[in-house]
């Protein structure tokens, strides 16, 4: 069965526009792991890849030199090497003949998989990729060379930001990204597992959207039934996965796991000093560097606030999966029979659901825009928050969309399992919050209090007075 690309259309779009090309081209595709880059350049370029090469975790360099020698082998089977390439620069030397053979004017496609691994310490791969793109692949409109690594960090800095022999040559960049909640109901669909969409969104609240753990999904159970397998049982396929997440991304993960326990507890965000204050972490430049990676890799999201600089900006740990382990997995004994069926009738996990629901629509805030019709009007988040004195209890608005037709949409989010009712108690406590933010921020906008659910706004007074835009949770498919 060949291999379908589900979902990923502006990616797929930008593949075909370099395919087609006249010109040279070098693309750098990052993203965190098991979000399935590699399956996407050699899926779509299956007709047109030329040579393909992938580093080896922790490979010394004469190791990644021997895999280089076999891919030439397996590509270029009349040009295989007798001996292992010595250096990097001889490697690139004998794919350079390799290629001068290939005389035929269609793209070929040169796919450099996990770039950060290939460049061991003091190998010389990356001063020796340059001269190769520089001196060679640069003058061949026939080429295309794809990098890819897991390790958006290193692909930032090494190759983005480089300042040496790879300045200003990449032609173009992908960021791939988990899939969105559409793109997941798509993926799931092309297996024939469709779940309710109540039950996608509890899916991918534990999951979230990266395609290797979906693929653990299976057909005929239950979304309750499939975390249970996937997350709890002693062989489950994520059973394991949190430790090793962050150790085959960064180098030494002990800072960002670190980080991501403490944004874990704190529902809302936590600035910066607020996160050196927990007493856990180094000062410096070294939380720097890991918020850095954390936000590239997509593990966290940095929220800046409403009217406020840019030192009280809020990271929130928005990566579903390290939520759900962190929350339910960490402390739970696996291979009890049935233990998350059980588990996720409790209130706590109840209430842990509305956090998460929270937090997954600050990953789809291009879904919010399309659900409000303003998809087309320039506009930006933030978060907003007031402290509290001994006379006033405070207020905060954990999403705001600031839009440049003179108007703010105030959200607030709720997860349920039936209608949402707006009681005199919630009605209150929301009037008391925009008047709050009215007082504080002394915007001469339209406010706009909008309300994102489930299953929608059950029809009271409250609504009525209160509400100016409902969503339910299908634009967030969208």
């Amino acid at each position: 069965m060949t291999p379908t690309i589900v979902g990923r259309e502006n990616e797929k779009s930008i593949l075909e526009k370099l395919l087609k090309s006249n010109a040279p081209e070098l693309l750098a595709l990052y993203g965190r792991r098991r979000v399935g880059k590699t399956f996407l350049i050699k899926t779509y370029y299956k007709d047109h890849l030329t040579f393909f090469c992938s580093g080896q975790y922790q490979g010394k360099t004469n190791e990644q030199l021997v895999n280089f020698a076999i891919q030439i082998g397996h590509y270029f089977p009349e040009h295989k090497p007798p001996v292992t390439p010595s250096s990097w620069q001889a490697a690139f030397r004998l794919l350079e003949n390799c290629l001068d053979t290939k005389t035929d004017r269609r793209k070929k496609v040169l796919f450099f998989d996990e770039l950060p691994w290939l460049d061991s310490h003091k190998s010389g791969f990356l001063s020796a990729f340059s001269y190769f793109w520089n001196m060679y692949a640069s003058k061949r409109t026939d080429i295309l060379v794809v990098i890819c690594g897991s390790a958006a960090s290193w692909i930032i800095e090494k190759v983005l930001n480089n300042r040496g022999g790879l300045h200003d040559r990449v032609t173009q960049r992908i960021r791939l990204l988990p899939f969105t909640l559409g793109e997941t109901e798509k993926y799931l669909a092309h297996r024939n597992i469709k779940p309710d969409r109540y039950q996608l969104l509890q899916l991918y609240m534990a999951l979230g959207g990266i395609p290797q753990y979906l693929n653990a999904v299976v057909r005929g159970r239950s979304t309750a039934q499939n975390i249970d397998k996937i997350c709890f049982s002693k062989d489950g396929a994520l059973a394991n996965e949190f430790d090793n997440l962050y150790q085959a991304l960064f180098n030494h993960p002990e800072k960002h796991i670190q980080i991501i326990k403490a944004l874990a507890k704190k529902n809302k965000g936590l600035t910066r000093t607020a996160l050196l204050a927990t007493g856990k972490l180094l000062t410096g430049g070294g939380i720097t560097t890991a918020l850095n990676e954390l936000t590239e890799s997509g593990f966290i999201l940095k929220v800046y606030p409403y009217g406020k600089q840019e030192k009280n900006a809020l990271y929130r740990l928005t990566d579903e999966f390290s939520l759900f382990y962190l929350k339910f997995m960490q402390q739970t004994k696996a291979n009890e029979k049935n233990n998350w069926q059980q588990l996720s009738t409790t209130t706590a996990y109840q209430s842990w659901c509305g956090y998460a629901f929270e937090n997954l629509c600050f990953t789809h805030i291009e879904q919010l825009k399309k659900g409000l019709q303003i998809a087309g009007i320039h506009s930006s988040y933030y978060s907003w928050q007031v402290t509290g004195t001994d006379n006033d209890p405070g207020a905060q608005i954990d999403l705001l969309i600031d839009r440049a037709d003179n108007c703010i949409n105030i959200f607030e989010m709720k997860f349920s399992n039936t209608e949402f009712t707006i009681t005199k108690k919630y009605a209150g406590e929301l009037s008391s919050k925009l008047a709050a933010f009215r007082k504080q921020v002394k915007s001469k906008k339209t406010l706009l209090f909008s309300m994102l659910t489930t299953y929608g706004v059950s029809e009271n007074d409250y609504k009525t007075q209160l509400v100016d835009n409902e969503l339910k949770m299908e634009i967030l498919f969208e």
